[in-house]
């Protein structure tokens, strides 16, 4: 009985090690993955179990929230053949601003094309002899259209019909540089034009940018740091726009472009707090000028208007605010102006930033808006590239109108 048991356990022996071999066999010609595929397959399935499939991500944010960066380029996926230095991501590359009076000749161009509705409608109605009541009536509807504003309307009706009446004209190129000197008058060459971006004794400047949601504040603010820059001037921004998703990082991607840094604080903070600290840093730092950017409010809201009030007030306890500027979107014509007096009243705005001028024929809005606040204009923004803000000049200004 012994020995007949130990026969059947050497034949299962055998049995079992006859079918193991046998798979073996089959699993090797099927071909088992490398040690290479093994080590991906084991990562991506026992490591990291809950990685979801890639697909598209909604995180909630508008793209005009955002500026656009240049594209990394495409990384070859060879072997290489020798070690090639890496490059740190945290430390992009800076761009050099394009100086501030090399951009009016592009912009003059741009405002030529967009404005000349205007200049264009005057000088036909001027240069074709003798000019009937009806002529200086469509005169007269033309330079309201282009939102020049009642008042300089009359005043520079008067004047042209009490020139040409006295000096008899009847030539388009005379009648031409009667419109141009009658005009270069309403917008005002002995305006005081400069950025005053200084403090008093050489201390930091401190220049604080409001308006109204929309005018483009934020990257107004981006572009005037690329001006000054240019002008070999240190500039810090302060992102005192806590409340606008993303509107933090906007400026400070701006502000990495041209290699300026940024103070921030927590989305939803205390936007004074935040131009506090950053004219702090800005002091103690010795940079130029301090950038502030604030956020968007619209003028019919007291409780916001009042804020804003507060954010220079707080401000001022570091160092007087040399500059308010104040954004305004060359598009909203006359209800800009009506912006521009709250804000004032608030503020005690200095100077003003015209965005949007290339986007409509309604280049009087410059006369109108120096008109109603007593302050000059500034900048004006005439595209969408990060070097299209420029001081105004008001011979420029004119010539593009009239070219």
């Amino acid at each position: 009985m012994t020995t007949e048991l130990l026969i059947i356990l050497l034949i299962a022996v055998v049995v079992v090690a006859g079918a193991g071999i046998g798979l073996l066999v089959s699993r090797k010609n099927r071909g088992l993955p490398s040690p290479r595929d093994l080590d991906q397959i084991t990562e991506r399935t026992i490591d990291h179990p809950e990685e979801p499939e890639p697909g598209p991500v909604d995180d909630g944010l508008l793209e005009d929230d955002f500026v656009e960066l240049d594209e990394p380029a495409a990384v070859g996926t060879g072997t290489p053949t020798a070690e090639v230095p890496v490059e740190d991501p945290a430390a992009p590359s800076v761009e050099v601003p394009e100086p501030p009076r090399g951009r009016m000749v592009r912009l003059r161009a741009r405002l030529a094309r967009s404005q000349s509705s205007l200049g264009k409608g005057l000088l036909s109605l001027l240069g074709g002899g003798k000019l009937s009541e009806d002529d200086w009536e469509e005169i007269e509807d033309t330079l309201l259209a282009a939102d020049v504003g009642v008042g300089p309307t009359t005043e520079l009706v008067e004047n042209l019909r009490a020139r040409l009446s006295a000096e008899g004209v009847s030539d388009a190129d005379r009648a031409r540089t009667i419109l141009r000197e009658e005009l270069i008058g309403l917008v005002g060459p002995s305006l005081d034009r400069t950025l005053h971006s200084t403090g008093d004794d050489g201390a930091s400047g401190v220049v604080l940018v409001v308006g109204v949601n929309g005018t483009g504040k934020t990257t107004t603010v981006g572009r005037l740091a690329r001006v000054l820059v240019a002008e070999g001037k240190s500039v810090l921004l302060g992102a005192a726009d806590t409340f606008r998703a993303a509107a933090a990082d906007q400026l400070e991607t701006w502000g990495e472009r041209v290699g300026v840094p940024t103070v921030r604080g927590p989305e939803g903070g205390d936007p004074a707090s935040v131009g506090f600290d950053a004219v702090k840093r800005g002091i103690t730092e010795g940079t130029d000028v301090v950038l502030i950017d604030t956020a968007g409010r619209l003028h019919t809201k007291a409780g916001l208007m009042d804020e804003l009030g507060k954010v220079k007030r707080v401000v001022e306890k570091q160092a007087p605010v040399t500059e308010v500027l104040l954004v305004i979107d060359a598009t909203t014509g006359q209800n800009g102006l009506t912006q521009a007096r709250v804000f004032s009243e608030v503020v005690d705005v200095t100077g003003v930033v015209l965005t949007k001028l290339d986007g409509t024929a309604k280049g009087g809005i410059v006369i109108a808006v120096q008109r109603e606040l007593g302050v000059p204009v500034k900048f004006v923004g005439l595209g969408e590239g990060a070097d299209d803000l420029a001081p105004f000049d008001a011979e420029e200004f004119v010539d593009a109108l009239l070219a």
